[in-house]
């Protein structure tokens, strides 16, 4: 009689439970989702007006991640599919005590003059917390000037290297606007305006009724047609972004967000001399977004790691963006420059909108879905 004394006793293996099959589904769901997310295409919502009427709250965005290229994750501990906090609660999805050097992989090109750019705020106005770069605040503006390129705007109108630049066509400005009496909702629904667009300042002493409105050109043309528009004059310098400070702080009291600069945009490989001058507009840019370590501003003086620098060149681009509902939007005439490793993506279309104010029946801005972004 033989014996295989190497022979192996088949061990049969017991099928999967329901929840077991289930458990992994999920886990590999959410794998493949978060590096989609993370490299490819990711969902966002419009927030806030200040793109009106380009951009409308109550959008719900594509925003492709391969067009500038996908950011390697710099805060590797935070719960997957969620941003800053788990949903629905104010605790915090992640922790910042693993802090990764953040790469990019090429992209198609850069970002260019006057496309619309989703990227990380560099200093949330509104938001004061310290966070990793990848976990700022989201926001989305237009990019109108890039690296190397001077900036300029002359009673609202913004110059770019010195040229009229193109308006957005659905940008916005403010008026103040005197009517008869109080403007029925059907007629601000006629105009498409909902209720981000004006505000009730009160009546004169003859009893008529004063608004703020922000107006499209076409908006202000039919408003200017109506009978019981009495007058429409320039609200500009009305409740100015909440009465935030512009950048740099050293223009406050010279400019202000209808005529401001001129102001260069740092490109990387330009050299600035240091002096009060360029430290007051670009200082904080050497200190916190060039990767610096013991840098010191004072006194007219830079100093890196105990050495005075004279001269100093800049290691990535930087963007200037403005918010097409130019006296509604906190953007980098109040926050400044966005450096190049805060850019996050490239907003393609609008695959779903929804009109907050608007009864059931119209709550779906059909006309809006999959629509295309400039």
């Amino acid at each position: 009689m033989k014996f295989n004394i190497f022979k192996k006793k088949k061990v049969e293996q017991k099928p999967k439970s329901k929840l077991r099959e289930w458990r992994e589904a999920i886990v590999f769901a959410v794998v493949v989702a978060t590096l989609f997310r993370w490299s490819l295409v990711e969902a966002f919502v419009i927030p806030t007006p200040s793109m009106e009427n380009s951009l409308l709250v109550g959008d719900y965005l594509f925003v492709s991640k391969i067009h500038y290229g996908s950011r390697t994750p710099r805060t590797p501990l935070q719960i997957p599919l969620t941003h800053q906090k788990i949903w629905g609660t104010e605790i915090p999805s992640y922790l910042d005590w693993i802090q990764l050097p953040s790469y990019r992989f090429p992209g198609f090109r850069f970002v260019e003059r006057g496309e619309s750019v989703v990227f990380n705020v560099p200093k949330d106005l509104l938001d004061p917390t310290e966070r990793p770069v990848d976990l700022k605040t989201y926001l989305v503006k237009r990019c109108v000037a890039v690296g190397g390129d001077e900036l300029e705007i002359k009673n609202n109108q913004l110059f770019i290297n010195g040229t009229i630049s193109k308006n957005p066509p659905e940008m916005k400005l403010s008026y103040v606007v005197t009517a008869k009496d109080e403007i029925h909702q059907r007629n601000f629904s006629s105009l498409d305006m909902n209720s981000d667009d004006y505000s009730f300042l009160g009546r004169t002493s003859d009893a008529k009724a004063v608004y703020r409105m922000l107006l499209t050109s076409d908006q202000l043309s039919d408003l200017k047609q109506a009978p019981y528009i009495i007058s429409i004059e320039d609200g500009s310098k009305l409740n100015e972004a909440g009465g935030a400070p512009l950048f740099p702080s050293l223009m406050n009291g010279q400019w202000d967000a209808e005529n401001y600069g001129p102001l260069k945009v740092p490109a990387k490989g330009w050299t600035i001399k240091v002096d009060a001058s360029t430290l007051d507009r670009y200082g904080e840019l050497i200190e916190e977004y060039e990767g610096n370590e013991n840098v010191t501003v004072s006194n007219g003086q830079l100093s890196i790691d105990g050495e005075l620098v004279s001269e100093y060149t800049f290691k990535q681009d930087y963007y200037f963006m403005m918010g097409d509902n130019r006296h509604n939007s906190l953007d980098s005439r109040f926050w400044g420059f966005v450096p190049a490793d805060h850019i996050l993506g490239k907003p393609l279309f609008i695959w779903m909108s929804i009109d907050s104010e608007a009864d059931l029946l119209h709550k779906i801005r059909w006309r809006r879905l999959f629509s295309l972004i400039d």
